[in-house]
């Protein structure tokens, strides 16, 4: 099986990619893999690191509103089809499989045009404008909510399936996340994290909150503030900290953040879909504080998702604060009985098998079920 994989500019897109590759590689042993993405998007310094063989083409987003940048941007997209077909007819895939994010634009209509089957995956409940585009070249769709599948009416074929990130969390080891901070298995812990790059609302949040949490007193807390923010946060912090300095771990980044998530008693964070994929699959009860910065707001309607299936709480940036946070985890930490509620719920969401779905329609559109 040869599989082309694109899409990127955020770990959104580029983490359900890598999953889906990891999938086909574990059901084809033999298979061979590229990874086409820009130079620009994370893409460029992940992929190459998962041993994945990486080529690049120049290509923009569109801009929502009438711009001469959007001028630049078809021209971009007419070069990064030639660039595509040639990369296309070079590597003979038999599939081409896109999640997302410009880059999958050109690379997935390239495959079109070339008879090339191709699948794409819809990581939100609100679908992106690129994959809104693709559906009516597409051989297939793949969405992760069920609110999305209307959204797909051109395509000929459209699946239920989840994120392909739930599988990953599937096979995390909780014990492998209580050792890595430090603490024993099965010690309550709260983990505020902002995603990969931190939030810094999130991170303010946390600084006012940590006065609050002596009413806890048998709760830990992990902060993940993200690279850019952890100094900062952590002077802020400093002057509070002694109060509870056994029970605040203020890491930058986790390197093996399903395996923390999987220990985790609840979840503070954005609501980015492959979070949202990894918590229902592992049944993690969450508060949602969904980035206002996003296209089309989708982390919203991502947060209402779960929210309004009792799985989690959704708090909008613009009702943040330490105390309103605070209050918020401490209601659900005091409250085993509705913390075990909204774990039912989440796990009642998830899909483990989102991976192996994915494939069963990639078998399918090129004839290998």
């Amino acid at each position: 099986m040869r599989v082309v994989l694109t899409g990127g500019g955020t770990g959104g897109h580029l983490y359900p990619a890598l999953a889906i590759g990891r999938a086909v590689m574990d059901d084809h042993p033999n298979s061979s893999l590229l990874y086409i993405g820009t130079r620009r998007g994370l893409e460029n310094r992940i992929v190459p690191q998962h041993g994945i063989a990486f080529e690049a083409i120049d290509v923009s987003g569109f801009r929502r509103k009438l711009t001469w940048d959007n001028v630049r941007t078809v021209i971009r997209f007419v070069n990064g089809v030639k660039r595509s077909k040639v990369l296309l007819r070079r590597f003979k895939p038999d599939v081409v499989i896109g999640t997302g994010g410009y880059v999958c634009g050109p690379v997935v209509y390239a495959a079109s045009k070339l008879g090339i089957p191709t699948l794409i995956h819809e990581q939100n409940v609100a679908p992106g404008l690129t994959n809104k585009f693709l559906s009516r070249y597409a051989s297939a769709v793949a969405v992760s909510f069920a609110e999305s599948v209307e959204q797909f009416a051109r395509c000929p074929y459209v699946v239920h399936a989840g994120n392909p990130c739930a599988s990953t969390a599937m096979k995390a080891n909780p014990g492998k996340g209580f050792a890595s901070l430090g603490l024993t298995n099965g010690e309550p812990f709260v983990l505020v994290a902002g995603g990969s790059g931190g939030a810094r609302a999130l991170n303010d949040a946390i600084a006012e909150m940590i006065p609050f949490l002596p009413e806890l007193s048998k709760v830990h807390f992990v902060f993940v503030t993200g690279e850019r923010f952890y100094e900062e946060t952590e002077a802020k912090a400093k002057k509070l900290l002694p109060v509870v300095s056994n029970r605040v771990h203020l890491y930058p980044y986790i390197h093996n953040m399903p395996e923390v998530l999987s220990a985790a008693s609840l979840f503070v964070g954005r609501a980015g879909a492959s979070f949202i994929a990894e918590i229902t699959s592992l049944g993690i009860p969450a508060i949602l504080i969904p980035s206002p910065n996003v296209t089309n707001n989708h982390q919203e309607a991502n947060a209402k998702s779960l929210a309004d299936r009792g799985a989690a709480e959704l708090l909008l940036e613009s009702d943040l604060s330490g105390e309103r946070l605070f209050a918020r985890i401490a209601s659900i930490m005091g409250d085993p009985a509705r913390r075990n509620a909204m774990a039912q719920a989440s796990r009642k969401l998830g899909m483990p098998n989102a991976a192996q779905t994915i494939l069963t329609q990639m078998n399918r559109i090129t004839r290998r079920t």
